[in-house]
């Protein structure tokens, strides 16, 4: 038995079709329905019709990534009750369709971040970079946030100042453009390219979690997990929360999914299966604190979803993306634990066993320089990744089979 191969495609749109995925030997879809604003409800006709156009492919949709948890869930905005019905009602109607994974996170405002979409690495390709000096410059000079020289070292500061200094209009404008919008548009982000003030807007959104610290925020994640999971159980759904990305504060807003003890606390607050987590060693390994190889092995019965990638640092929390299997995570613990933990869901009996996982992000190569994709998920470079994974994954499967003879 393998984990499964899954694959996140963005929807008909998408320039990989779903009939490339099949070639390339994927079996389940990581999905969502782009189309639908955050906090309303996905109804059965539109999610049969993206389940049926898989199918017909000869996969499966096997995850949806994600059901977004609108902001106002979030900060207990005044339609919290509403936000949450819906939220709950999606959940119902994705288990009536046989859907039954969905990740989701909690990440105040801001998705994932980086400060350059085009870092050239020395044999040519192109991946993301994360540079916390030039982020800083980001937000205390360009975009001005309140009180932001106060949230980060002094040390950081003058030299994101200094940076700041050295940036052109342009250049600040475009830095801002795409922490703001380009990498949070196409993931169903607070804001997007139909938003003509996005630093205005966005400081709005942030200007919510002004009473919110991270106690607070944690707390409303609770009531989340306690008003949804029992309908998730009900409709046989699993849900899988992703960590923080990067894991650790940054726009002064609180970050509670980026350690051992934050996803610990997290799976206690509703002692179900059906409450879950997604393992995203790229998320997690940038946190120098953090020990990945722990994490999955105290964290493995609820590991519904895995988000496979690896990274490196430069230095201070500056880090690069560096592929697949080269970088400081041990992706072959990693896999091991993953494929040991499958295996104990067999003998169990546990019926969740076939564990998808996807090749996260990846390297911009060769063909993918002609084509058009989003951020971090080009075609050459994700298939090279899964590549690697699968190869790695095939050998750890002989051991264990030898060690069980």
């Amino acid at each position: 038995m393998s984990l499964e191969k899954t694959w996140r495609w963005f929807g008909f749109d998408d320039e990989v079709k779903l009939g490339d995925l099949k070639q390339i030997g994927i079996e389940g879809v990581v999905t969502a329905l782009h189309h639908v604003p955050n906090g309303e409800v996905w109804f059965v006709d539109d999610i049969m019709k993206v389940r049926d156009a898989i199918e017909t492919h000869g996969m499966s949709w096997s995850v949806v990534e994600s059901l977004p948890v609108s902001e106002g869930i979030k900060v207990h905005s005044a339609d919290w009750g509403r936000l949450i019905d819906n939220y709950k009602q999606s959940i119902r109607n994705l288990g009536s369709c046989g859907i039954d994974t969905v990740c989701y996170n909690f990440m105040p405002v801001i998705d994932w971040v980086r400060t350059d979409l085009h870092h050239l690495l020395p044999g040519g390709g192109e991946v993301m970079f994360f540079n916390f000096p030039v982020f800083v410059a980001f937000d205390a000079f360009i975009l001005k946030r309140p009180g932001a020289e106060n949230d980060y070292p002094s040390g950081v500061v003058e030299k994101a100042r200094l940076i700041a200094a050295s940036l052109s209009e342009a250049e600040a404008d475009d830095l801002a453009y795409n922490i703001i919008v380009v990498t949070q548009g196409f993931i169903d982000g607070t804001v997007d390219e139909s938003t003509s003030e996005y630093r205005k807007t966005f400081l709005d959104h942030i200007s919510a979690y002004d009473r919110i610290d991270a106690s607070r925020l944690r707390e409303h994640l609770s009531d989340f997990l306690g008003e949804v999971v029992p309908v998730a159980e009900d409709s046989g759904v699993k849900l899988c929360i992703h960590p923080d990305d990067p894991p650790f504060p940054l726009l002064g807003l609180p970050r509670i999914v980026s350690t051992l003890e934050d996803l610990q606390w997290i799976c206690n607050q509703y002692d179900s299966i059906y409450n879950g987590i997604t393992f995203c060693t790229g998320s997690l390994s940038v946190r120098r604190d953090n020990n990945l190889e722990e994490m999955v092995k105290k964290l493995a019965s609820r590991i519904h979803f895995a988000h496979l990638r690896n990274n490196n640092f430069t230095d201070h929390d500056n880090f690069y993306e560096s592929g697949h299997i080269d970088g400081r995570v041990d992706m072959y613990s990693i896999m091991k634990a993953l494929l040991e933990e499958q295996r104990q869901r067999m003998n169990s009996g546990r019926p969740d066993f076939r564990m998808p996982f996807r090749p996260d992000h990846g390297t911009k190569m060769l063909d993918d320089f002609s084509k058009i994709a989003n951020p971090g998920y080009p075609l050459i470079g994700r298939l090279k990744g899964l590549a690697e994974l699968t190869g790695m994954e095939y050998a750890i499967e002989q051991q264990l089979k030898f060690k069980e003879q």
